[in-house]
């Protein structure tokens, strides 16, 4: 059986991979502009877990973004 390269390891230094971003709500407020009560009422909203006091900054930031935007209509063809 052939291997899958998926792209490079989680924790290979000086490659592309991504690493989490867990921001304190204080933290993450203000980059994402909003008030520290709301990032912590849209996380239960959301079901963003706060773990250990801090918050994964890319699934809130994309789950509020999907929370904000309207449905998509299916094209008709």
């Amino acid at each position: 059986m052939d291997a899958i390269y998926l792209g490079p390891a989680p924790n290979r230094i000086g490659g592309n991979c991504t690493m989490a971003n867990h921001l304190t709500p204080t933290e993450l407020a203000r980059e994402a502009g909003l008030e520290r009560r709301e990032v912590i009422s849209k996380c239960m909203e959301m079901g963003i877990p706060i773990f250990q006091g801090r918050i994964d900054k890319s699934l809130f930031l994309v789950s509020l973004q999907q929370l904000t935007q309207p449905p998509q209509q299916p094209a008709e063809a």
